[in-house]
């Protein structure tokens, strides 16, 4: 089929031709897709035909051009960048289906610290590979998550999330890799397991209360609790490796405090999900979680991570909404 006639077949949905939105961050990964930008452009003309580009200029201008796109009769909006990109624009497209009820699909142009959630889907990694993937693939419903948390300013905020929320270690190594000067011109699992040692090493084991839907609280002095719809977290880390995109479950890991010493050396289990019979280590399932500080909560308010970004603190309540997201990949 001639290039020409294969983008219009890619991009017809109901017998009209769809329209195409990509949401550019022009920094993700040290501003490596930015400046391949005439190859990206190149490569969506060629699969899809016309586009229409947004980029972003600062923390949640992703979430506000994903939903102005899908107000705006969009069809398909691409998220170019790094996990915290793609979370964004799912978040925004989830927020106007609230609001209208009308479905907008997500793509992936992974480029980023963190492409996790990428990972955990088997992308291709090259540009142009990944581009007739999302023009050729059909649609699919998977699940997503939602958290209710505490934000830095002390209020009550909420936003979607696609891939992991999680609390604890995580949310204090998400601090750190976001603020390295490095960032970008280092590779990500490297960065993420130096300040995953570096922070674990400061860190303070908190005491919490977990409960998973109607069941009995668990009550456990932890290092991390993920609360998990994709697989893979910081940097390539296998930290739920059962977690299913369309079985409308969490899959929760809990890791309790144990030796700092033993517990950084078995990092290296995550990587290839080789932790779960870790005795640190406790996975269970459910559709809602709540988890509260116990005691101070100053002192056990721990710091949250969502897909990559720790914008607060417990408490939170995570919440499954299957099948919630249309996803081409």
């Amino acid at each position: 089929m001639p290039s020409n006639d294969r983008a219009l077949h890619a991009r017809r949905r109901g017998g009209r031709v769809l329209k195409v939105g990509v949401v550019l961050n022009p920094i993700a990964g040290g501003g490596r897709l930015k400046r391949r930008w005439p190859e990206a452009a190149a490569s969506l003309k060629r699969h899809f035909g016309d586009f229409e580009l947004r980029e972003t200029q600062a923390e949640g201008d992703a979430e506000r051009l994903a939903l102005d796109l899908a107000a705006s009769g969009f069809d398909l909006v691409i998220a170019a960048g790094g996990d915290g990109t793609a979370s964004e624009v799912a978040d925004g497209l989830l927020q106007a289906f609230q609001e209208s009820g009308r479905t907008v699909e997500l793509g992936l142009l992974p480029c980023g610290t963190g492409i996790d959630f990428a990972r955990g889907l088997g992308l291709p990694k090259d540009l142009d590979a990944m581009l007739q993937r999302i023009a050729e693939a059909k649609a699919r419903s998977v699940d997503a998550g939602r958290i209710c948390y505490i934000d830095d300013h002390g209020a009550l905020a909420s936003r979607h999330f696609i891939n992991i929320a999680s609390l604890g270690l995580s949310g204090a190594t998400d601090r750190a890799v976001n603020a390295d000067k490095r960032k970008g011109r280092m590779s990500a699992k490297t960065l993420f397991l130096w300040r995953t040692v570096v922070e674990f090493m400061r860190y303070r084991f908190q005491d919490v209360r977990i409960t998973i839907d109607d069941g009995t609280p668990v009550e456990a002095r932890m290092a991390l609790v993920a609360v998990a719809n994709g697989r893979f977290f910081g940097g390539g880390m296998m930290i739920a490796p059962d977690a299913d995109l369309i079985d409308g479950q969490f899959d929760i890991v809990i890791l309790r405090a144990a030796s700092k010493v033993k517990l950084i050396w078995d990092i290296r289990l995550l990587y290839g999900g080789r932790h779960r019979n870790h005795p640190a280590i406790t996975i269970l399932r459910g559709k809602k979680v709540v988890v509260e500080p116990l005691g101070d909560v100053e002192k056990n308010g721990a710091l949250v991570d969502i897909d990559g970004e720790s914008p607060g603190r417990i408490p939170a309540t995570f919440e499954i909404l299957p099948g919630a997201l249309t996803l081409r990949y």
